[in-house]
């Protein structure tokens, strides 16, 4: 077998990848996707190409196949045994990883691929933006730049939503968020109805539940993920891509009149990156330490990515 054994941050042991032992395991898994398709997918300051999709993600598509084929065999020889006619369960897969990594790129490229299997799954994608609390109760509770932070969600929805989505229940709603008021959108939701996989995108998604006063388990959202995948990169580069984008929004999104970034468009380049630079160091790198990073040790897959942004190592856990 390919790849070099080894530790994980937590003594858990992962299989590593070189960028060539990982495309070998493709196999003869076919590329669905266009150039075209690849371009509509990626995030803004994702320079992912057709070949790169190729090389990272049909490997995982195919490893994803097995494991949905394993689950799903699983249940068929539960309801045997119980002699029940239940509807098969939702396969989750969570994603997660800094901002500005590429999560939403794995994430839109991921849900295609599985979306064009032989068998024709429905496969939904969600992000856990929606369940942010509205910018007035972060306000309220003088939280409002510890946005994306765990304690700035509603937790308890989202789980509420994950239990729903892995009991079977039918048309369950996810709050609206819009990137561009910078805020869930009143009265607003996507509907979400029984699909075979669900993949959930998010900052702290893979964030293990605390126990409760009396010592009971609270569950949290990585209680419900069937297959985790952590995107990974260097905290440097993570700052430039950050920044990059931020000055391309700077150029497009922030003109929109009705944008909440309205006025970094307005103010010069410098002055700008400041306020830029300024949201990095003091809410998304705290963000990124103090929550997101440790749970990299708890996925069953991570993407580790180069300066360049394409990938260059893929971990995987075997235990």
């Amino acid at each position: 077998m390919t790849g070099d054994f080894l530790e994980g941050g937590d003594g858990t042991p992962y299989r590593r990848f070189t960028k060539a032992e990982w495309e070998a395991l493709r196999a003869d898994e076919p590329m669905t996707l266009t150039a075209e398709d690849v371009v509509r997918l990626r995030s803004l300051s994702d320079p992912i190409s057709l070949d790169e999709a190729e090389r990272a993600y049909l490997p995982l598509s195919r490893l994803l196949s097995f494991y949905v084929e394993a689950i799903q065999n699983l249940h068929t020889v539960s309801q045997r045994f119980l002699n029940t006619d239940e509807p098969k369960v939702p396969f989750v897969i969570g994603i997660a990883g800094s901002v500005a990594v590429g999560k939403s790129t794995t994430a839109r490229i991921l849900h295609a691929l599985l979306q064009r299997w032989p068998s024709s799954p429905k496969v939904d994608l969600v992000t856990t933006d929606g369940f942010l609390q509205p910018n007035a109760v972060l306000n309220q509770r003088g939280i409002m730049r510890r946005k994306g932070f765990p304690e700035s969600y509603d937790r308890a929805r989202l789980v509420r939503f994950l239990a729903d989505i892995k009991s079977g229940k039918a048309n369950v709603e996810v709050p609206l968020y819009s990137h561009l008021v910078y805020d869930v959108i009143p009265g607003e939701h996507v509907t979400i109805d029984r699909p075979d996989v669900l993949i959930v995108e998010g900052l702290n998604i893979l964030q293990p539940g605390v126990p409760g006063k009396g010592g009971e388990p609270i569950r949290f959202a990585s209680d419900f993920i069937d297959f985790s995948i952590y995107v990974d990169a260097d905290i440097d580069d993570l700052e430039r891509w950050y920044m990059e984008r931020f000055y391309r929004l700077r150029e497009t999104a922030f003109r929109n009149p009705a944008s909440f970034f309205k006025r970094y468009a307005d103010m010069s380049k410098e002055e700008a990156g400041k306020f830029g630079m300024d949201n990095w160091r003091s809410i998304n790198l705290p963000n990124l330490v103090e929550n997101i990073a440790p749970t990299r040790s708890r996925a069953d897959l991570i993407l580790r990515k180069g300066g360049d942004h394409l990938l260059e190592q893929v971990w995987l856990r075997l235990v």
